[in-house]
C-alpha cells in the first residue's frame, strides 16, 4: 500500500489549502484516513480523521477551520484547511489505519506566512 499525498505549499495568513491523498494497493475496507502534522521541533499530532463510514474527529486547534473528507471508491482523503494561521505551519502526513496495518504517507510540506 502506498499513500501519495499532494497540494501542500505556501500560503499567507488567512488563506486556504486543500490536501489530498490517494491510496493505492489493496486496503481493507474498514479503515480511519487521517491528517498528522509535525512542526520542527514538535511531536506528530492528530489533525483530523475520519472512518469508512463518516464519522471525523478535529484536533481542537482546526476545528471550525478545517474539514477533512473521504471518497471511499477511490481511497482517497482530503483535507480543506481554511483561515490558515502561521502555527498550522507543518510537515503534514497522511495516514491509513486499518485493523492489523498502520500506512503513512511521505509528507507535503504547508508554510503560512505572515
Amino acid at each position: 500500500v502506498q499513500l501519495q499525498a499532494s497540494g501542500g505549499g505556501l500560503v499567507q495568513v488567512g488563506g486556504s489549502l486543500r490536501l489530498s491523498c490517494a491510496a493505492s494497493g489493496s486496503i481493507w475496507p474498514y479503515n480511519v484516513m487521517g491528517w498528522y502534522r509535525q512542526a520542527p521541533g514538535e511531536q506528530r499530532e492528530l489533525v483530523a480523521r475520519v472512518s469508512s463510514g463518516g464519522s471525523t474527529t478535529y484536533a481542537d486547534a482546526v476545528k471550525g477551520r478545517f474539514t477533512i473528507s473521504r471518497d471511499n471508491p477511490k481511497n482517497t482523503v482530503h483535507l480543506l484547511m481554511t483561515s490558515l494561521k502561521s502555527e498550522d505551519t507543518a510537515v503534514y502526513y497522511c495516514n491509513v489505519v486499518t485493523y492489523a496495518n498502520n500506512y503513512w504517507g511521505q509528507g507535503t510540506q504547508v508554510t503560512v506566512s505572515s
